[in-house]
């Protein structure tokens, strides 16, 4: 379980250290000037988010849940593991309300996105799983 929790961290973290890269670069293309300190602090946030997403794929683990509970879980979870970054320590999301509203449905967009991928993964799995269920008969 240790083990395991480490190799999802560090996915994460590899996940954040991609995601920083992307904003390093475009900040580069586009001349923008950026102070050390804020590269720093963005790039330590994403690496809690990342670390955090790797963590919280445990919540769909078997632990008895149904898969509507451990969705509705790992949603409240993250959108509160992320405006608190967002907002707070990063400060990538400016405190007003039409931002805030903004990041919520681009957050809630993405979260469908990846919900809707994973889940046609899966069912392309089961479909392939029963396949092969049915050749060995």
């Amino acid at each position: 379980m240790i083990v395991e929790a480490i190799r999802r961290s560090l996915m994460g973290i590899a996940f954040g250290g991609i995601i920083t890269f992307i904003a390093l670069t475009i900040v580069n293309f586009t001349d923008t000037d950026v102070s050390v300190s804020q590269i720093w602090i963005y790039m330590l946030c994403s690496f809690i988010l990342g670390i955090y997403f790797g963590l919280a794929s445990f919540i769909f683990e078997d632990n008895g849940w149904s898969e509507l509970k451990a969705t509705v879980i790992h949603f409240i979870m993250s959108i509160a593991v992320y405006f608190i970054i967002a907002l707070f320590i990063a400060k990538w999301i400016p405190f007003t309300l039409s931002a805030i509203l903004l990041s919520f449905l681009v957050f809630i967009v993405i979260y469908v996105l990846f919900w809707i991928g994973y889940y046609l993964y899966y069912k392309k799995v089961e479909e392939s799983m029963n396949t092969n269920l049915r050749k060995d008969d």
